[in-house]
């Protein structure tokens, strides 16, 4: 949330979520970005879907083969990132054409990246290729 009030993202999320939206518990956590940061929640991933360019949404995943910075990014482009415990669903990867499953590079035989991490990585590089548009 916190990523998204500081680029001028859009948060989308999913139900069902592992976390609640209460204003009491996102303070709690540290998450007092809410009113700077455009929230949506969807009941399933095909609701999304429904109301962006499908060609334009990338999957983050360890098992993509292209990595995120070849890509040239657009406005709107869409990028979903799977729970960090275990990564997006096979059944969501599936969706995906091979050129939309993309790979933030690391190391070998190195954990994954947590996922605020891997979020940043990939938000600030579309940002970066926008011209940083809005940034002051």
């Amino acid at each position: 949330m916190r990523l998204c009030a500081n680029t001028g993202c859009n948060l989308h999320l999913i139900r069902p979520l592992g976390f609640s939206l209460d204003d009491k518990q996102l303070r709690r956590a540290g998450l007092d970005y809410r009113e700077y940061a455009d929230v949506r929640q969807w009941d399933n991933l095909g609701e999304l879907l429904d109301q962006v360019n499908r060609e334009r949404v990338f999957a983050i995943t360890t098992k993509g083969s292209v990595h995120h910075s070849s890509v040239e990014f657009e406005e709107g482009d869409v990028f979903i990132f799977g729970p960090e415990s275990r990564g997006l669903p096979i059944e969501v990867l599936g969706l995906m054409s091979h050129d939309r499953k993309l790979r933030v590079p690391m190391l070998a035989n190195s954990r994954s990246l947590n996922l605020s991490n891997a979020a940043a990585v990939v938000v600030y590089e579309a940002w970066r290729q926008l011209g940083f548009v809005t940034a002051r």
